[in-house]
């Protein structure tokens, strides 16, 4: 068992000042494989005010954005011979196949370096000329809260933590407290690489910690991934404060399949959108969008689709499904398995818990047919593998369908013409869209509108999110200054 004792604070790994653990849970055994502080509020002051006095008083904000830059790169590359551990960790945090961890954790470090090349190379001033010249500089917006989701540890931690830290920000970095160990690597690797003491600090915790972090007078920022019910909370206290805030939330996607779909290209698009990850993804197709004339086709393909994934054992090779993250998640789940059959839906495969498996939380990828859009199963966020097919007659219909939601954080169609393609994904309306895939792109804005979410965090806009604009007007002799 992995026994974590202290928090990072101010350059120093601090015993809390709070008494309480967080044990973490291994989904796919039931078993207790780790445990964790659960900082109380003393703690999340202490960190926070450590990232305050190091982002007035020290040199981090200071450094060029190439000091910064290669301070962050070195903890980079710290962090690859470690890889193959820091993956085992996901898995038996969350259950994430270990054959796909071996992809997507390498996969991480190239995101941070993504956002440190544009970090080079992006402008911190400009000079604006008219009736009255102006430099319009960019700023680190100053103390950040960083708080992350379970779905995807390592990735989230290193895509929250470096474009921040490359802006010249400070750091409060609190994890999800069912997967909390994969961070104290790059805790480590940045302290190793030289960040100066406070302008990186870890804290563990559950949801207690994570409303006293937002609540803390010195956070300037506070950029969450998690639930929308979480996330209008956030949006709340920070609007009382008129803090910056940054939310990515859930999600309740379309895939609108039009009549001329290929097939192949449907259900590989549709394989990965609807059941990657265990279905545990904000912008998960949920609801799949079917001509009435092709109806039966793709649902015969869907289920096959569904029944093709092999569930178990998430460090078994041959595993393409692990479980849900936690016995909550999955009662969860179930609960909406069941609202969909008393709500009339019929199962077309799966529905429940799978056979072979006695322990673990496992649910086996399902399929609702004759589902109707009013229903629960089609309105709230389900976050596991589940997928509801709902019939539609004509494009304007699928398109009502689609935007007939709270939601607006991704959607797909799948046709064989661009042009239609593109009318629907202009009509759908949505933060991010797809065309005959499921693609998350870090090289473009991420995020979502209406429920979805505030702000983006790919893409450029990721980086420069974590800027503050100051206008400074100018007088003639000034303008040199800024050449």
């Amino acid at each position: 068992m992995i026994s974590n004792e202290k928090l990072l604070i101010d350059g120093d790994w601090v015993r809390p000042r709070s008494s309480g653990r967080i044990p973490v849970v291994s989904p796919s055994t039931e078993e207790v494989i780790g445990e964790v502080p659960d900082a109380g509020a003393e703690d999340v002051d202490a960190a926070a005010r450590a990232a305050r006095r190091s982002f007035s008083e020290g040199t981090w904000r200071r450094m060029s954005a190439d000091e910064r830059a290669d301070i962050l790169d070195a903890a980079l590359r710290l962090l690859e011979p470690k890889l193959d551990e820091i993956g085992r960790l996901v898995t038996a945090q969350m259950g994430l196949p270990s054959s796909i961890a071996k992809v997507q954790i390498p996969g991480a470090l190239e995101t941070g370096r993504y956002f440190l090349g544009l970090a080079r190379a992006e402008p911190t001033a400009e000079v604006r000329r008219g009736q009255t010249n102006a430099a319009v500089v960019k700023e680190p917006v100053g103390v950040v809260a960083s708080i992350a989701p379970w779905n995807g540890p390592f990735n989230m931690a290193v895509a929250k933590i470096f474009p921040a830290l490359a802006t010249g920000c400070s750091v409060v970095y609190k994890p999800a407290p069912e997967t909390p160990l994969d961070a104290y690597f790059i805790a480590d690797a940045l302290a190793e690489a030289g960040v100066p003491a406070g302008v990186f600090n870890y804290l563990t915790g559950d949801r207690d910690t994570g409303r006293a972090l937002v609540a803390h007078p010195e956070v300037d920022k506070v950029s969450f991934t998690g639930s929308t019910a979480a996330g209008r909370q956030i949006g709340e206290e920070c609007g009382r404060s008129f803090k910056r805030v940054q939310l990515e939330l859930g999600g309740k996607s379309a895939a609108i399949v039009l009549e001329d779909a290929d097939l192949t290209t449907t259900m590989q698009g549709i394989a990965i959108g609807s059941f990657f990850n265990t279905g545990q993804v904000c912008a998960a197709y949920s609801r799949i969008l079917v001509p009435r004339s092709r109806h039966d086709e793709v649902v015969d393909a869907l289920v096959a689709t569904a029944e093709s994934f092999v569930v178990g054992d998430p460090f078994d090779p041959a595993t393409t499904m692990g479980p849900l993250v936690s016995r909550r998640q999955r009662d969860r789940v179930e609960g909406y398995l069941a609202a969909g059959v008393a709500e009339g839906a019929k199962v077309l495969t799966g529905g429940g818990r799978p056979e072979h498996l006695d322990k673990g939380f496992f649910i086996a990828p399902t399929v609702f047919g004759s589902a109707e859009n009013s229903m629960r199963i089609c309105r709230e966020e389900i976050f596991g593998p589940v997928a509801a097919v709902l019939a539609y007659d004509t494009v304007e219909e699928a398109i009502a369908i689609a935007n007939d939601s709270e939601y607006g954080l991704h959607g797909a169609v799948f046709t064989t013409d661009d042009e239609k393609a593109l009318e629907v994904a202009r009509a759908v309306r949505t933060g991010t869209f797809s065309v005959n895939s499921f693609t998350y792109n870090i090289e473009a804005p991420f995020g979502g509108v209406k429920c979805s979410g505030v702000g983006r965090d790919t893409g450029h806009e990721g980086l420069t999110a974590y800027y503050e604009l100051k206008t400074i007007n100018l007088t003639p002799s000034m303008e040199g200054l800024f050449a």
